[in-house]
């Protein structure tokens, strides 16, 4: 996402509350770490997902620790951030839907593919009710 489309994307959050991504009031909701299973269908199996509340999408990949910093380069403009380890997270705060995982899904795959790792697959948090 461009500069332009995180611009409205912000613009349209003014009444939303805040949500960070290392809030501890976080749970996750909903999981998807089987690459068969559709993206629609992992958020419609999800009784805790709340559509209509923001969450942090969060994506599992293994990235070489040589090619770290370059995918924060990647990935920093778009407000994504990313926390390195034996399996690495990146992370932001969005509204979830089916159409912006698997774009986001794919995205990541293309990324640790790129850089010689490999995306396990993600999960999405939002404060526990």
């Amino acid at each position: 996402m461009g500069l332009l489309g995180r611009l409205r994307e912000l613009l349209g959050r003014r009444d939303e509350p805040s949500l960070s991504i290392d809030d501890p009031a976080l749970v996750v909701v909903v999981e998807a770490f089987d690459i068969v299973e559709a993206d629609s269908a992992v958020l419609a199996r999800s009784p805790q997902w709340r559509a209509d509340e923001l969450a942090v999408l969060r994506h599992h990949v293994r990235i070489p620790s040589e090619q770290v910093e370059r995918a924060r380069e990647l990935l920093t403009p778009d407000g994504w951030v990313l926390v390195a380890g034996d399996i690495s997270h990146i992370s932001r705060v969005q509204k979830l839907d089916a159409l912006h995982c698997a774009q986001e899904r794919s995205r990541m795959a293309s990324l640790a593919q790129r850089l010689g790792g490999e995306a396990l697959g993600w999960d999405a948090l939002q404060p526990a009710r």
